[in-house]
């Protein structure tokens, strides 16, 4: 993938976007092909540490022992061991599922905290993942940890194939942005079986922006974008005059029901 390709493409997502009044994110979106998702082993679950903060700074929950009780301050925040057991509230742990972005787990404690809340943070994908580095031993430096996680995306494929995450904010410089991308990019291309050859086309989008595809020139986004318009004043074209015809029906009813009765 060409550097100077993607900054060609930020800039252009800069252009089609309008101002919003939040801080928006740039978005990756990739689709594959040539892989079938029924293999567990052709499914992608790739987590990868960008070289700049990819957006905001993500809740983190620290699920530990007395060993790191009192380093897991850095934390947004702490379930001590001794309150595991008060998770099994369901309640209270779908709110702690829905509050943190990530969970972390002294290793020696996973199994009590599966028992715990493996229910809960497991259909919703929220397990402290070894993958993402969320599993650490009662001597890990955790303030080294949250800098890491700081600046993790995942990716993966679910159902189609297709993957998606924020990989920059909007107020980054676009070297930044494009530096996240290509690290994101490549790290993805290693992790197919046939790398590029899974690639089918990779797309660069801030929150509320129209997706660029890499290497769209303007004329063909203008003219993408002018056609997709087109498409959307025929369908809207199409739905008043059917209504029109709806209302003239329903008159014309009225009208012969008002003959009968006379």
């Amino acid at each position: 993938m060409d550097k100077s390709q993607v900054l060609e493409t930020i800039k252009l997502v800069r252009e089609f976007s309008k101002q919003r009044k939040f801080s928006q994110t740039f978005d990756l979106i990739i689709t594959l092909k040539a892989l079938n998702l029924k293999k567990p082993e052709e499914n992608i679950d790739l987590f990868i540490n960008l070289p700049n903060i990819c957006g905001k700074q993500p809740k983190i929950c620290a699920m530990v022992g007395k060993e790191l009780s009192e380093q897991a301050g850095v934390f947004d925040m702490v379930v001590q061991q001794e309150e595991f057991p008060k998770y099994a509230e369901k309640k209270l742990a779908k709110k702690l599922a829905s509050e943190y972005d990530f969970f972390i787990a002294q290793a020696n404690l996973m199994a009590q905290v599966a028992t715990s809340f493996g229910k809960i943070l497991g259909p919703r994908d929220k397990m402290p993942n070894p993958k993402a580095g969320a599993v650490v031993p009662p001597g890990a430096d955790l303030e080294q940890l949250k800098q890491r996680l700081s600046k993790l995306i995942r990716l993966k494929t679910k159902k189609e194939l297709i993957v998606k995450s924020s990989i920059a904010k909007e107020s980054m410089k676009d070297e930044e942005i494009a530096e996240n991308f290509l690290t994101a990019y490549n790290a993805l291309t290693h992790s197919l079986p046939q790398e590029e050859g899974n690639i089918k086309q990779v797309f660069l989008k801030l929150t509320m922006s129209p997706a660029i595809m890499i290497g769209e020139t303007k004329e063909q986004i203008e003219s993408r974008i002018a056609r997709k318009q087109e498409v959307k004043k025929e369908k809207q074209e199409k739905r008043e005059k059917s209504a029109s015809i709806k209302r003239t029906e329903s008159i014309s009813k009225k009208g012969m029901k008002n003959e009968t009765r006379i």
